[in-house]
């Protein structure tokens, strides 16, 4: 590997790190507006719920790769909030779905408008193309890191 490439590489773990600290402090505050009692990390969780509107729990964790015991301690903790709620699985009555209640869901929705807004405002000088170039590299980075 050159130098320059090295250093490009070392750009690129610096530019992550600056991303993922302003990502955690970005999820405090989101996590706080959806509930006050909420955990930052449930944010993401909320987002798939909300994404697949319901989901079996293996399924969930294995999309996430978070352990089943794990993800159903932080389910039951949504669920203690109001947010989620368990219904019986239609195809298989030893599951359950998982799925926003319609607070949960409204919760959820305010919280990441105020969110959209913020990301919109910072990318709003940015050109169309730019932004669509962005997300594609995010995603193919994503998919990769995975």
């Amino acid at each position: 590997m050159d130098e320059q490439h090295a250093e490009t590489l070392r750009a690129v773990e610096h530019e992550l790190t600056a991303l993922l600290r302003r990502g955690r402090a970005v999820s405090w505050e989101v996590a706080r507006e959806v509930h006050p009692n909420l955990e930052p990390n449930a944010y993401g969780l909320l987002l798939w719920l909300r994404r697949c509107d319901s989901v079996r729990l293996t399924d969930l964790s294995t999309r996430l790769g978070i352990g089943k015991g794990t993800l159903s301690r932080q389910i039951r903790g949504l669920e203690i909030l109001g947010l989620v709620r368990r219904i019986p699985d239609p195809t298989d009555g030893r599951a359950a779905q998982l799925s926003l209640t319609e607070e949960g869901q409204a919760r959820f929705d305010a919280a990441r408008a105020a969110r959209m807004g913020h990301i919109r405002g910072t990318l709003e000088s940015w050109p169309a193309e730019d932004v669509a170039e962005f997300a594609r590299l995010l995603g193919r980075f994503n998919d990769a890191w995975s």
